[in-house]
């Protein structure tokens, strides 16, 4: 059996179509068709079944073609490998990053890596966590920025920073000349808060369990910009970091007394996954940027 077969045969195991599949592999039909043969019998089992012109892949054949594809994907990840430490100051970093450190942290944060690796590109992708560390386990990702988790195997995650989070009224508020407040006092306020899943929300969800506050949610969005836009338009309140970039002349932030608001925020990636030599070198200048 040699590795052209298993080419031939995904092709085909894909289109279902002899003709196409012949046709995208640049080979004749009867050269394909040849193959798939041989594969076959070295098998001992069809692999498709064939009903005049069409075929469709059979129960052997799914079985088969799942095995190929995971044999296929650790070809693909070594060559990856190999040429990653061909050429360790060039490359792309696969990046995902929560939704709240696209306004200024992650832009600053590559920009002034790239003054130094200006060879290294990036493939950005910005969601809530959830997405994210799916992405992570898949290997969409080779990194994320994300809030604090709990210990997942195969995730690493350490941490970079603490931040604190306020609470966000109108400048009208009763509460807006207050320097502190406690949870207690906003108990209820109609709030503007980002949607579940998203980290800030599953942060600001335990603060109202500690404070034992069922919120009346008004509003669930996806961008903390939105929110304070929400905030502006005197339609609620809202707990938020104090982003750069975010319209604060509508809005006035109190520090909140208790309990203590804060988030963490850290980098997380896959313990025992080949990381290649540029994502490494990232991961090793954030961790590094964050300590000094």
């Amino acid at each position: 059996m040699e590795w052209e077969q298993l080419e031939y045969f995904q092709t085909l195991a894909q289109m279902q179509h002899v003709t196409k599949a012949a046709k995208s592999l640049s080979i004749t039909q009867p050269a394909l068709s040849r193959s798939i043969a041989r594969l076959e019998n070295h098998l001992g089992v069809p692999l498709f079944d064939r009903h005049g012109r069409s075929i469709t892949l059979n129960k052997y054949g799914h079985i088969f073609l799942r095995r190929v594809e995971a044999m296929t994907k650790e070809y693909t990840e070594g060559k990856q490998e190999i040429q990653a430490l061909l050429k360790p100051d060039q490359g792309e970093v696969s990046l995902g990053f929560l939704h709240t450190l696209g306004t200024t942290l992650v832009p600053d944060l590559i920009g002034s890596f790239q003054q130094e690796y200006p060879n290294i590109s990036f493939q950005l992708k910005q969601n809530h966590s959830y997405w994210l560390l799916e992405r992570l386990k898949s290997g969409d990702l080779d990194l994320c920025l994300l809030a604090s988790i709990k210990p997942e195997k195969p995730i690493q995650w350490i941490k970079l920073w603490s931040e604190e989070l306020f609470v966000f009224v109108p400048n009208d508020h009763p509460l807006a000349n207050r320097e502190s407040i406690t949870l207690s006092e906003i108990a209820g306020e109609r709030f503007i808060l980002l949607k579940k899943g998203y980290a800030l929300r599953m942060t600001v969800d335990e603060l109202f369990e500690k404070a034992d506050i069922q919120p009346n949610i008004m509003f669930e969005g996806e961008e903390a910009a939105t929110a304070a836009g929400f905030v502006a338009a005197g339609l609620g309140i809202s707990i938020l970091p104090d982003l750069k970039g975010l319209d604060q002349s509508k809005i006035t932030k109190i520090r909140v007394s208790w309990p203590e608001c804060q988030r963490v925020i850290g980098i997380a990636w896959i313990k025992g996954r080949f990381l290649s030599p540029v994502a490494e070198t990232f991961k090793q200048y954030v961790i590094s940027h964050f300590s000094e």
